[in-house]
């Protein structure tokens, strides 16, 4: 039976707590903006039409050392490389649109892919994702627009704020755990991350992700044969 409440709701219930998460990013992205001395207009610009989360980050170090343009762009593309994985997994197939689907794709963050990972798929109704996304935007703007304009003051000197994103995953990981304890696919990925960390830390993502989709691939093949 299809719920009697709205996907606006549903999406809120599902994804309140992502969506206060990504906005406390969005602050300390805020509250960046202005202390590399950017104007504070720059951060809603950044966090509208970007919307990567760590690249935004990234962009603004490289605009402080002055990169080049194909620095920045090589850079952009190696962090964000994994984004590619996730089109193999995601339910896009559900959107009908064109326009709602390539919004999907640009709001393609590791929050949104991963809080739709761990729902089962009975639940995934394709309204309900959109609100998920968006939120996830919405959320992403207006607290880089509050860290730029009324925090730079106040949280300037603030530690670990980039450490509710470590949070977040810990527990979104705690969740897909106790959805399917699958110790194999586990094992792969502290792996292939451990392997990825020992080869620096700006490869570590690009590395980690190949490796384990390759394991997941190969293991993948081997229970095809022997199943």
């Amino acid at each position: 039976m299809e719920s009697s409440t709205s996907p606006l709701a549903r999406a809120t219930k599902r994804a309140g707590v992502v969506w206060v998460g990504v906005f406390v990013l969005g602050i300390g992205l805020g509250v960046m903006v202005p202390t590399q001395g950017f104007p504070w207009w720059l951060a809603p610009i950044i966090s509208m039409v970007i919307f990567a989360g760590s690249s935004e980050f990234m962009l603004l170090g490289l605009l402080v050392a002055s990169a080049s343009l194909g620095t920045i762009a090589l850079t952009t593309f190696l962090i964000n490389f994994r984004h590619l994985f996730y089109g193999l997994t995601y339910p896009l197939e559900k959107f009908r649109h064109p326009g709602t689907k390539l919004y999907i794709i640009y709001a393609m963050i590791d929050e949104a892919f991963a809080l739709v990972s761990t729902t089962p798929p009975e639940e995934r109704e394709p309204r309900e994702m959109f609100w998920i996304h968006l939120g996830m935007h919405i959320a992403w703007v207006a607290g880089s627009v509050t860290g730029a304009v009324a925090g730079a003051n106040l949280l300037a000197g603030v530690q670990g704020l980039d450490f509710v994103l470590v949070a977040l995953f810990v527990v979104l990981a705690i969740d897909s755990w106790r959805m399917c304890r699958d110790a194999m696919t586990v094992g792969l990925a502290v792996a292939a991350g451990l392997i990825g960390l020992s080869t620096g830390h700006g490869n570590m993502m690009l590395v980690g992700m190949s490796l384990l989709l390759v394991a997941l691939v190969i293991r993948h093949r081997m229970e095809a044969r022997h199943g």
